[in-house]
């Protein structure tokens, strides 16, 4: 799989995302990608928004046609392909913090937003503060965010993400579970969550990795184990364990 061509970047646009949905409905091919150089409503998990200075992040969306059974793990391909093409232009080591932020030392530096319309297409948003200082952070993400920086530029990101990408979303099963799982950064770590509506139950307990179809698995006290979807929780994080990822 080729991402990157045809590309089509914005100097300014509301969301890479509503502009590559627009690509995909209207019949764009596998490998379409969108960038854009500032957004003004970008978009993460559960409304929440992505803002970036002007030039200094990678505002990326991929079309990926058609959906097939082999992509079911694709919401953890895609930030195993955002590791890879950090980790391939930078002096660091990434993690992944379920289901879709990308950590740098414990400070989030990549967003994932897959938005899909089975089995036609799936749009692959992706947000990575390439070269933002800290003082440059709206003061409410602050922290933890952070950039890759080591004088990385965003298109030099964007060639990295579009191969690890074509990689990753061939990808079988057990590789991506494997890798997710070494990458795994809430493993040993206490979460809590909030159930997604009023009736949703709560809880609490330690990070035990992912099953096979990509939830989390959290122990309880009482030793039961638990399985979280990414569309029923919203999660806290507590201390890290002792054997939690560093």
């Amino acid at each position: 799989m080729t991402f990157g061509h045809p590309r089509r970047h914005y100097r300014r646009t509301d969301s890479t995302n509503e502009r590559a949905r627009e690509l995909a409905a209207d019949g764009a091919p596998s490998g379409t990608v969108v960038t854009a150089a500032e957004q003004s409503a970008g978009r993460g998990r559960r409304g929440r928004t992505w803002s970036a200075p002007p030039g200094k992040a990678l505002l990326y969306s991929a079309v990926l046609r058609p959906l097939e059974g082999r992509h079911g793990l694709l919401p953890l391909a895609v930030p195993l392909a955002v590791c890879d093409a950090i980790e391939g232009l930078a002096p660091v080591s990434c993690g992944v913090k379920w289901p879709n932020d990308v950590w740098i030392g414990g400070r989030k530096v990549a967003g994932v937003l897959i938005e899909a319309r089975p089995p036609e297409w799936a749009v692959i948003g992706v947000g990575v503060n390439v070269a933002i200082a800290d003082d440059e952070f709206p003061s409410d993400v602050r922290w933890p965010a952070t950039s890759v920086g080591h004088g990385v530029a965003v298109e030099a990101a964007l060639a990295a993400l579009n191969d690890a990408l074509g990689q990753w979303v061939e990808a079988a099963p057990d590789p991506v579970l494997d890798a997710y799982r070494r990458a795994d950064v809430l493993r040993g770590r206490e979460v809590s969550w909030a159930g997604a509506s009023a009736g949703d139950e709560a809880g609490s307990g330690i990070g035990a990795g992912i099953d096979a179809d990509g939830n989390l698995l959290v122990r309880l006290d009482d030793g039961r184990r638990v399985e979280l979807g990414a569309g029923e929780v919203q999660l806290t994080l507590g201390p890290q364990a002792p054997d939690a990822w560093r």
